[in-house]
């Protein structure tokens, strides 16, 4: 794949890697390798080899499980919080899920054996992953009550909450058909929730593009599973969930 690597930013963009110590972030910077992700595109299929661990600076990365008739749910995403490869470092050499880009953006990554490494080496890279591994859980966990217990438009003002907390914007590019998808509810359904929001003045959706013009009315909207997820990174990480580019 061909990129401009000046675009590619600082590692540091990732809040994981810029939690880390100096000394420990230096040991990984030597080798991380920037990678540009195009929308849509598939990182692994559900099963596949896990040689590289991903840590998203632009980019957001959906973890999805297929069921047997080919169906998809996004079960958690992954963007400049996180790290997409968790199960390398418990001991896996597979993906237990289908990993793909919600939308285009970046990423740097690193080899599996590398990062097991540096996780035994124990310090504050391991100390740091398994409080982001505690709060991906969370995550999951919410997700799964979310999409049990609550409304469909619920469900969606979380997904976009989250969404923006990963990216220095509130325009989401994310069409119907994915959404629901991701979701794991019919388009039909997405398109009356994305319309409620819309009639409500929270946000705007035009071919494909979804901007949030009021988030505080969509944090009313919500139900509480966004407030627990974003506690919970907070608390586990210390650190603000929205990126803030530096001068701001």
């Amino acid at each position: 794949m061909s990129f401009d690597i000046s675009l590619a930013g600082d590692s540091r963009q990732n809040r994981l890697l810029a939690a880390l110590p100096d000394g420990e972030w230096l040991r990984l910077h030597r080798h991380l390798e920037p990678i540009e992700i195009p929308l849509g595109e598939t990182l692994r299929e559900q099963g596949s080899q896990l040689s590289y661990a991903y840590f998203p600076t632009t980019s957001i990365i959906s973890l999805l499980h297929a069921t047997a008739d080919g169906t998809s749910t996004e079960i958690a995403a992954v963007g400049n919080e996180g790290l997409v490869g968790v199960a390398l470092i418990l001991g896996s050499e597979m993906t237990p899920r289908r990993e793909v880009a919600q939308g285009k953006g970046w990423a740097f990554r690193i080899k599996g054996a590398i990062l097991k490494e540096e996780f035994l080496r124990g310090g504050g890279i391991q100390r740091l992953l398994l409080r982001y591994i505690q709060a991906l859980l969370t995550l999951v966990e919410q997700t799964a009550v979310c999409n049990r217990q609550h409304r469909i438009h619920q469900q969606l003002c979380r997904w976009l909450l989250l969404n923006l907390d990963r990216i220095a914007s509130a325009e989401l590019i994310m069409t119907h058909e994915l959404l629901s998808k991701l979701l794991g509810v019919r388009r039909e359904g997405v398109t009356e929730a994305a319309r409620k929001l819309q009639l409500a003045g929270l946000i705007t959706y035009n071919r494909g593009r979804i901007t949030v013009i009021d988030r505080a009315g969509v944090e009313a909207w919500c139900c509480e599973c966004y407030g627990v997820v974003r506690r919970e990174y907070d608390r586990l990480l210390c650190r603000n969930l929205t990126y803030r580019p530096k001068g701001h």
